[in-house]
């Protein structure tokens, strides 16, 4: 597992900042933020320093609803999406390819959905699990 960047809490993750830690990714992550950030998804990107990650986290939200976490990592970003296990059912009708996420040991009640982006071709299961998240109740 590689290690999450931006652990230093008096550096806020400006653009500048993000520039430095993705590397190429930066593209990567500017074009997810813009198709995200607009349209039909509506997402916001809110960064914060987590004393309990000890890291910049950005909760990406849709009104006040958290759709996925995202952290910085070297030469990738790291998106976490939790759900109930009551989720799995529609979540596997979504028809993903496996080799875009992993689907980690349950956390408390909720199992996350891991998606390690590095390149825009995983976006379209990416967008199809934002969509089921900003619906699922």
């Amino acid at each position: 597992m590689k290690a999450i960047l931006l652990t230093e809490p008096t550096i806020f993750p400006s653009k500048e900042v993000l520039k430095s830690a993705l590397g190429a990714t930066f593209n990567v992550f500017e074009a997810l933020e813009a198709q995200l950030t607009q349209g039909e998804f509506a997402l916001t990107f809110d960064w914060h320093y987590y004393k309990d990650s000890k890291a910049w986290l950005c909760k990406v939200c849709h009104k006040k609803k958290t759709i996925f976490w995202l952290s910085v990592c070297n030469g990738f970003f790291k998106t976490s999406f939790f759900f109930l296990e009551r989720h799995l059912e529609k979540i596997a009708a979504l028809k993903m390819d496996e080799k875009n996420f992993t689907m980690e040991k349950e956390w408390g009640k909720m199992i996350p959905f891991i998606f390690n982006i590095s390149d825009e071709k995983q976006f379209a299961d990416l967008f199809k699990l934002v969509k089921f998240k900003k619906g699922a109740k």
